[in-house]
């Protein structure tokens, strides 16, 4: 019999620090000598089917939850110092970018899991959605680590993962934050958006992954941040977030973590997973 206040959060949300910090310091304020840039939201002619996602239920939440969460937080305004603040370091970054990491950070930008995709067995891209599930903790344990091996741990993977983006979306449509590239045409990121910035979808996906994986693994904890921080500072690469997308995703990611377990059907499918891992870890060989 499972025992379902057998695992409670092991860590603390790490304080905001860095570039987040520094450029935190700015006003988040609109500032009247750039007042046309508060008139630019995300151009409705650049949606794309992902708002049917507003249409999704999630797993382990509920609406009302999703609804307060996706209303925790605002982006700064478009006009205001810190956003200025935030587009020359994206800037600098353009700049700066190496061959090396324009590699790297296009792989990580095609890595996403998609629910629906999951339900059609059919479907051409369904093995490598699985695999995405799985990119964590793949590149942190090693390549035993698949939804054949772990399907406990695939559940909550998958739910965690409708979840996310159920509220990926809801805040993105709800805010209709304008890209980077939209205010400041001297960007050149390394691909165009089909949905708004606000928050981070895939900063969103890693810090919750990273957050969920750690309770499964305690022990790799640093290894699965570590990755979450290497993909939310990827986009920044790109040239398509903010930083405050990136740090208000991490920020809400944490929040349903601590959602999460307040819920019965989350803490028992989390200790269905780590029993899992206990037995199939030595099993593969990890």
């Amino acid at each position: 019999m499972l025992t379902l206040t057998a695992h409670s959060q092991s860590f603390k949300l790490a304080t905001v620090s860095g570039h987040y910090k520094d450029l935190q310091q700015a006003s988040s304020r609109p500032n009247p000598s750039r007042s046309w840039m508060d008139t630019l939201k995300y151009p409705p002619a650049e949606y794309s089917n992902s708002i049917v996602y507003l249409l999704v239920k999630p797993c382990y939440l509920t609406d009302d939850e999703v609804k307060t969460l996706s209303e925790s937080s605002k982006f700064p305004a478009n006009s205001s110092d810190q956003v200025r603040g935030e587009l020359d370091y994206l800037l600098d970054l353009q700049r700066k970018r190496t061959r090396e990491q324009v590699t790297r950070v296009e792989f990580l930008g095609n890595i996403g899991y998609w629910p629906p995709i999951n339900m059609i067995p059919s479907h051409p891209s369904y093995a490598q959605n699985l695999l995405d599930l799985f990119f964590e903790g793949r590149e942190v344990i090693g390549e035993n680590v698949n939804a054949t091996h772990f399907p406990k741990i695939s559940k909550l993977l998958q739910g965690i993962m409708q979840d996310m983006r159920v509220m990926e979306y809801t805040i993105k449509y709800k805010q209709l934050r304008a890209r980077p590239y939209h205010l400041e045409p001297a960007l050149q990121p390394l691909a165009r958006m089909t949905s708004p910035s606000y928050a981070s979808g895939h900063t969103l996906w890693a810090f919750l992954q990273a957050f969920t994986w750690s309770e499964v693994i305690p022990e790799k904890q640093k290894d699965f941040i570590a990755l979450a921080e290497e993909l939310r500072r990827s986009r920044e690469i790109m040239g398509i977030h903010y930083p405050s997308d990136n740090e208000a995703a991490r920020q809400i990611a944490y929040k349903m973590l601590q959602a999460y377990f307040k819920k019965n059907s989350f803490l028992k499918d989390l200790a269905e997973a780590v029993s899992e891992w206990k037995v199939n870890s030595v099993k593969f060989g990890n």
